[in-house]
């Protein structure tokens, strides 16, 4: 039986710790955006880090059906800010400074924390 997009949200964000990510948060936006409905929100603190969890992530979507979207960075080689689009999920992986400037969960507010 197939997973539901929630139960693979949560999944990726078990990564997330996993790898040594922290601050880990699921939001379901599912209600609030016609583009996706979970965000997963981490903490990583440096570029290795997040380029490792965006391994585990690759990694783990092949045995799914989720699919990873191109995005187009704005800055070259920015580790504040990177964004892992799969469709319903979208994966922020965030630096502790872009974080608490940014403060998705206070812009997505209405959305329902999960994690």
């Amino acid at each position: 039986m197939e997973k539901t997009v929630r139960e693979m949200a949560l999944e990726i964000a078990q990564l997330m710790e996993d790898g040594k990510g922290t601050d880990v948060s699921v939001l379901d936006v599912s209600e609030l955006n016609s583009w996706t409905d979970f965000f997963v929100i981490v903490t990583v603190s440096s570029g290795p880090q997040w380029q490792g969890l965006y391994k585990a992530v690759r990694d783990y979507i092949a045995g799914t059906s989720l699919e990873l979207h191109k995005v187009h960075n704005k800055v070259s080689r920015g580790d504040d800010w990177n964004l892992i689009d799969l469709g319903p999920i979208v994966v922020h992986l965030m630096s502790q400074e872009a974080r608490g400037f940014y403060e998705l969960e206070k812009l997505w507010h209405a959305g329902k924390k999960l994690k």
